[in-house]
């Protein structure tokens, strides 16, 4: 009898049926990987997993027998454990207090802030953890938070754990860990649900898949039996066209692709202790990528270009003439923007919709005598949405009802209809689903055979490498190597950005 079990169960919204009759079971002692398109369904069937949704029709069984989940509270009760790509947990605390909180050792009424302590202590130790139990969450990085909720599950002696998009933020070292402990738990008898969209990782780590497509379950089968083509077939109904991952147009008329016009021009930029000491250029025309471990210095390089943080020294050159915002509204205003990694908190107003996100930089252009033409604005935001190949139908939509693949592309339609003459991306494609990655990359090529320049933020390597008509490595926080994209390697590109001493 399998350990977890989903009969039937159906949930539906207004005017969508986000599940429809899925059956699926979770053996105990496997990691059971939930693969699909944005959209297919699969946070709705963890929520009601965690209980924190309740299903129209339908059951969840454990060990054979009916759920009643009202609460995420009745989840955890009965040993379901949720992890979320967003996380649930309280960063003002220490690590030893939210692993332990809403079980908290009491003693004559009080906190037992030692047997806390020692329960949380523990669990992180089992993990392999290097940080004390102690340290605000605050203070963590995202990997270490990852292993904060794991521990979670281990003191709540957890039956069932799921795992949603976990590897998202982590670097290949921290994902090889996080698969460890995957296979630690399996090891003990949990059942483990993986939720991602990178399909090497699905066939890396787990025994059983599941694929579901529009709210159904389309097949579920060993993971050894089923070929990525195959897989993704599955996921998408189709076959994708995987070459046009690769630039179009070909590399660009420059020595190092794109032309020979250079856009940005980066001098010896400096902010401590993030980097120091970084010089590239963009050139018109080119895409180039930025590769480098978490925590290299990546991101706050690129906050400092887009003007959300001040940096200490050094100078930046934009279409020739000194390039210092003190603010995103400058670096807009001189054609710089920027697609952060948190596009829910950074790049969109959740609650707006569709259209309004979209034309929200580029409102000037829209206003006569303080009065907003909304023909004109409509007519702008529908042609850009329709370029990035999202349905017009969604233009009134409130952006934060939309799937991760389709936010993503209403943040690049935004920017795209701001004309910037050069774009910073920081992950496009983090919890996508492979064929809007395939979409999106495909429309910044565009936007880089249109004259722009591009600077791609990825973690993904073999996005980098599909991309980039050059790369630049950043290695605690400094540039340790620039590849053409002919000279380019999985193995040469790791090499840079590791910390010295160490090998791929």
């Amino acid at each position: 009898m399998a350990l977890l079990a989903f009969r039937d169960v159906t949930k539906r919204y207004p005017g969508v049926t986000a599940l429809d009759r899925v059956s699926l079971e979770v053996e105990a002692g496997t990691v059971h990987a939930l693969v699909g398109e944005n959209g297919a369904g699969k946070s709705t069937l963890l929520k009601i997993l965690a209980g924190a949704e309740r299903a129209d029709g339908g059951s969840v069984e454990l060990d054979g027998a009916p759920l009643r989940l009202a609460s995420p509270r009745d989840g955890l009760r009965h040993g379901i454990t949720v992890v979320y790509q967003e996380f649930a947990l309280v960063p003002s605390l220490g690590a030893d207090a939210n692993i332990v909180l809403g079980m908290e050792p009491m003693r004559s009424g009080l906190l037992d802030r030692a047997e806390a302590r020692r329960l949380a202590a523990g669990a992180l130790e089992e993990l392999g953890a290097g940080f004390d139990a102690g340290t605000p969450v605050a203070r963590l990085s995202t990997a270490e938070c990852q292993l904060v909720e794991l521990a979670r599950a281990l003191v709540r002696d957890a039956r069932v754990i799921a795992l949603d998009e976990p590897t998202a933020a982590l670097s290949t070292r921290e994902t090889d860990h996080l698969f460890a402990q995957m296979r630690r738990m399996a090891e003990r008898g949990l059942a483990v649900i993986f939720v991602s969209h990178r399909l090497e990782e699905v066939r890396a780590v787990s025994s059983t898949v599941t694929v579901l497509r529009d709210g159904r379950r389309v097949w579920t089968g060993a993971t050894a039996a089923i070929d990525e083509a195959a897989l993704i077939r599955q996921m998408v109904g189709r076959d994708l066209e995987y070459e046009r991952l690769a630039p179009q147009g070909g590399r660009g008329t420059g020595a190092a692709g794109g032309t020979d016009e250079v856009v940005l021009e980066v001098r010896a930029l400096t902010r401590r202790p993030r980097f120091s000491d970084v010089t590239f250029s963009l050139r018109r025309g080119e895409i180039v990528g930025l590769a480098g471990l978490v925590g290299a210095g990546r991101t706050e390089l690129a906050r400092c270009l887009a003007g959300a943080d001040r940096w200490d020294s050094g100078e930046v050159i934009l279409r020739g003439r000194p390039f210092r915002p003190r603010t995103p509204g400058d670096a807009i205003a001189r054609g710089l923007a920027y697609l952060p990694e948190d596009r829910k908190t950074q790049g969109l107003v959740l609650g707006l919709p569709v259209r309004e996100n979209a034309t929200l930089p580029s409102l000037r252009r829209f206003t006569r005598l303080g009065t907003l033409r909304l023909g004109a604005e409509r007519t702008a935001a529908a042609a850009q949405i329709a370029a990035v190949e999202l349905a017009v139908g969604a233009l009134e939509r409130p952006a934060g009802t939309l799937s991760g693949g389709n936010q993503q592309k209403v943040v690049l339609a935004k920017w795209l209809l701001a004309n910037a003459d050069v774009l910073i991306v920081d992950e496009p494609t983090r919890g996508v689903d492979v064929g809007a990655k395939i979409e999106i990359h495909k429309q910044l090529r565009t936007v880089a055979d249109r004259g722009k320049a591009v600077l791609v933020i990825s973690s993904e390597l073999p996005e980098v490498l599909a991309l980039a008509d050059r790369i630049l490595v950043l290695r605690s926080g400094r540039l340790s190597a620039t590849f053409g994209a002919a000279d380019a390697t999985p193995e040469r590109v790791l090499a840079a950005a590791l910390p010295e001493g160490h090998t791929p």
